[in-house]
């Protein structure tokens, strides 16, 4: 049986319970950014996870000024994510826990021997912050931690493949060599993109949002990113990645 050459890990609530506590910090920022700009519309911290979940803050003000008809200047962008990062990163290396499941899952794929990488949308300082918090850093160097928006000169945002094409040339494999995990779409889609075989990880929506938006989120990742299989807990991975493995 083929067996896959790196197995590639988002983290934003794939390993870490980190989304909700990084949108708690950022929206405040945000509605700052439209009052300055002249806007009244306001986000809460649902209604910005509902249309931002899996961008980081540079797509996100990206997004707000296409959607709220308004245009910042490239240095007050530049500024605005400093100040986000600074503020989400100290919450999650206060905060931070893992998804269910992951540390013992991850110290079974390195008893196994299969090589590990963080490939996620978000800054690297924050992705850090949230490894170290949950304990889980030791899984994966320095150099094998991967964001678009810190590793990508110029910087990016799932869903643009750049940063899994980056991260797999960087390890020296082939995208349809690995496998990857995602809990959002913009993250699957960017796998998709990439041609990397997806797990589609749904599990965090039944704890954060209740069952129908995980079977919601099941369906689309399917149906819409291609995900191989759907995983809803990651007592279920050895099981997901056989399936994947079996496809080669």
């Amino acid at each position: 049986m083929p067996r896959v050459k790196y197995v590639l890990l988002d983290c934003d609530n794939t390993l870490c319970l980190s989304e909700r506590l990084a949108f708690e910090a950022c929206t405040d920022l945000t509605n700052e950014v439209l009052e300055k700009w002249g806007r009244s519309e306001r986000y809460t911290v649902e209604q910005l996870l509902e249309d931002f979940v899996g961008h980081n803050f540079r797509g996100m003000l990206n997004g707000l000024q296409k959607k709220h008809n308004f245009t910042m200047a490239p240095e007050d962008v530049d500024a605005y994510v400093d100040r986000e990062l600074g503020a989400v990163t100290a919450k999650l290396s206060e905060k931070c826990q893992p998804c269910p499941g992951v540390p013992e899952q991850l110290e079974a794929l390195k008893q196994a021997g299969y090589p590990m990488s963080v490939v996620s949308t978000s800054a690297k300082p924050r992705v850090v912050a949230s490894i170290k918090k949950v304990g889980i850093d030791h899984y994966f160097p320095d150099e094998h931690v991967y964001s678009a928006a810190t590793s990508l000169n110029p910087p990016s945002s799932k869903p643009d493949p750049a940063i899994y094409n980056y991260a797999c040339k960087q390890l020296g494999v082939k995208n349809e060599e690995c496998v990857t995990v995602e809990d959002s779409k913009s993250g699957a889609t960017a796998a998709m993109r990439a041609g990397i075989p997806l797990i589609g990880y749904v599990g965090v929506y039944g704890i954060e949002d209740g069952k129908e938006k995980m079977e919601e989120m099941a369906k689309l990742l399917t149906e819409q990113c291609n995900a191989k299989v759907i995983m809803y807990d990651w007592k279920e991975f050895p099981e997901c990645l056989k399936k994947i493995e079996d496809s080669l």
